[in-house]
């Protein structure tokens, strides 16, 4: 076969998750429903952040701003999965597979911003508290949010318009679900120094010093809990981070334990499991992470349900 740029004759194929008829039917069940749990789950924290004036606080701001853009984040790659299951296909053409990259980078970007900023927040909290509601005000929340956003679409950018110089040859098989730069990149049959560089740019910019920023923000509330004498304000300052330090873990276990698999040349199977791991488990768990470890966010959702049970029948009879 003569070798050439044939991207605009073929799409890619997303190999994903081979098996029977049955198998591939057991598959798009689970999917959908961690598909549907989070997408619930993360809108349930939205309107509960929105609803109740107790949560209407610069933390609970960022959290509903992460619960969006984890519902994004799993937006961009498994309902074009799920279709593919359901329509026995696995084609994605070029245009469509850098505009799943695009998002991608930009959601999973995000996430890890987001993450920095409520590490800042809870910093300020613990280790600045009489100067709380001062450093932390509207002003500053709405740009550190604006920040994140401008940050994580320049980077996703700047990878993805680099992509468009790329040929393919005869291959254009994705060990994957979904269209995840690295993977793509082995497809190419031109030489990708320039895109390696970039990604490696792009990767320790938006995602090493965030995670830097992360750990020193709690390595200095650490450094401040210890310094508090009495064993109630201690598990007090501890359980206002629990939720958050909790995401922060498997955000970037789950993050780092993709990019390990793929430098360790794992089987596609393990591959594609920590790949579900990081884009559809991790986003799932949040919402529970925070319900269930934060008081605060425990009384808004049940004030929020039984608000909303409370209002349907009464809703109906007066229909």
């Amino acid at each position: 076969m003569e070798e050439g740029n044939q991207t605009g004759e073929k799409n890619f194929l997303l190999l994903g998750f081979t098996g029977n008829s049955d198998q591939q039917s057991l598959f798009f069940v689970l999917f959908l429903s961690m598909y549907l749990v989070t997408v619930l789950g993360n809108l349930l924290i939205i309107l509960a952040s929105i609803s109740d004036s107790h949560l209407h606080t610069p933390m609970y701001f960022f959290l509903s701003n992460l619960s969006f853009v984890d519902i994004c984040f799993t937006s961009t790659t498994i309902p074009k999965m799920l279709v593919n299951m359901l329509m026995q296909s696995k084609d994605i053409s070029f245009a469509g597979c850098l505009s799943q990259i695009f998002f991608f980078i930009v959601f999973g970007c995000l996430d890890s911003f987001l993450l920095t900023v409520m590490a800042y927040d809870r910093f300020v909290a613990i280790c600045h508290p009489l100067h709380y509601m001062v450093i932390m005000n509207p002003r500053l929340c709405a740009c550190l949010i604006l920040g994140s956003w401008i940050m994580s679409v320049l980077g996703s950018l700047l990878e993805t318009l680099t992509a468009l110089r790329l040929s393919f040859c005869t291959s254009m098989e994705i060990a994957n679900f979904f269209c995840d730069l690295p993977e793509v990149l082995k497809l190419a049959c031109c030489e990708t120094l320039i895109n390696n560089i970039v990604v490696y740019f792009v990767t320790i910019v938006l995602g090493v010093f965030p995670l830097s920023g992360i750990l020193f923000s709690y390595s200095q509330i650490f450094l401040s809990i210890l310094r508090i004498s009495s064993s109630n304000g201690k598990c007090k300052a501890f359980s206002t981070c629990g939720s958050h330090l909790s995401v922060v873990s498997l955000f970037y276990g789950t993050g780092l334990g993709v990019y390990l698999s793929s430098a360790a040349s794992l089987s596609s199977s393990a591959s594609l499991m920590s790949s579900v791991m990081y884009t559809m488990v991790t986003p799932m768990l949040n919402p529970f992470i925070y319900s269930l470890r934060n008081r605060d966010m425990k009384g808004a959702l049940r004030r929020l349900l039984s608000k909303a049970l409370n209002e349907g029948p009464l809703q109906d009879s007066r229909e």
